[in-house]
């Protein structure tokens, strides 16, 4: 994997899950200096056991950017494979990820999450960090429709994993408490980035969290960093089920009318050329971006492939200079092979 081609630039990536998986491994291929930001509000799964059984941050996510970070050295990448192990059987551990129990250990004896991680990190080799968007668990409630006979009512339904895999159409999402801390080490990342990537993810449970944190929100708002903003390849069941490129941007818009970026990325098979692009492009312009269409998917996937991400990404970081020039930029659509 190539590593550090824009040597010294810092780089913050704001995601969950799998899609955050993707941002980081290929932001890792453009610099060292880069800085996780990690949804806390899962309650599924081995995490879901741990946050409700021993009252601390959800792991799994955390782990899985940690993963993603970590050294390429041989024996750094066994650590990390461990870390990803999931433990089988039908016992007390099957289904817990080996990660998130040293997390939950080392948080325990160190007294702090964010030592924690630091301390995993370093394990792992890591150059940058892994941190939570908050420092507390969330909860994440979304109003829903389609799941009564009349199509008009909507339905409240809480948890991270009932949302994403709710078979109605999520209207609006709300974290818990409202109005959240952020974690400091989040907002001091994001202060001092040169680029800053949200998405891809799960739109309304790891992508849309993140500006309803107003500390994040705000850091965001402040940040002269190149914001980037990277779409999914496709709707995902559930959550966005018949959702456009263009609807994707107007929910993040509804929850954070403030927020803004520089670039949305598209997947050019996800909106081929056509009336689609330009109304893509109205909306982007209401959040100050221009749209980038490139070739980022793993090819027969809905997966992002790492180095043509980084490669667009870098593409992005590179373009930034002549931005700036003296020919005034004009709001539209760029395509790049």
């Amino acid at each position: 994997m190539t590593r550090s081609t824009h040597t010294g630039m810092k780089v913050v990536a704001l995601g969950g899950g799998h899609g955050l998986y993707a941002t980081l491994s290929a932001a890792r291929m453009l610099a060292s200096d880069v800085t996780a930001v990690v949804t806390v509000a899962d309650d599924g799964g081995s995490s879901g056991r741990l946050r409700a059984e021993l009252g601390m941050l959800p792991p799994g996510d955390l782990r899985m950017a940690l993963a993603a970070l970590s050294s390429e050295e041989p024996r750094t990448r066994m650590w990390a494979d461990v870390m990803q192990h999931r433990f089988g059987g039908s016992g007390a551990l099957a289904g817990h990820s080996v990660g998130n129990l040293i997390l939950a250990g080392l948080t325990e004896v160190l007294g702090d999450t964010v030592l924690a991680l630091d301390e995993a990190a370093r394990l792992l080799g890591i150059d940058g960090r892994v941190v939570p968007m908050a420092p507390i668990p969330l909860d994440i409630e979304a109003d829903v429709s389609g799941l009564e006979d009349d199509p008009r009512v909507s339905r409240v339904i809480r948890g991270q994993v009932a949302v994403a895999t709710t078979p109605g159409k999520v209207r609006r999402v709300r974290l818990l408490p409202a109005d959240p801390p952020a974690t400091p080490e989040a907002v001091a990342a994001i202060a001092a980035a040169d680029l800053v990537v949200l998405g891809p993810g799960s739109w309304f449970s790891s992508v849309i969290p993140h500006v309803l944190v107003p500390e994040l929100l705000t850091a965001l708002a402040r940040s002269s960093a190149q914001k980037v903003l990277v779409l999914n390849l496709a709707p995902e069941l559930g959550e966005t089920t018949g959702f456009s490129a263009e609807r994707h941007l107007h929910v993040l818009s509804q929850h954070a009318p403030e927020f803004g970026v520089d670039h949305v990325v598209v997947d050019s098979a996800f909106v081929p050329p056509g009336g689609e692009r330009e109304h893509l492009a109205r909306a982007a312009a209401r959040l100050g971006a221009q749209v980038v269409y490139v070739d980022v998917a793993e090819s027969g996937t809905h997966a992002h492939h790492f180095g043509k991400l980084a490669a667009a990404l870098g593409s992005i970081v590179s373009s930034q200079g002549d931005a700036a020039s003296s020919v005034p930029r004009r709001e539209g659509i760029t395509s790049w092979p």
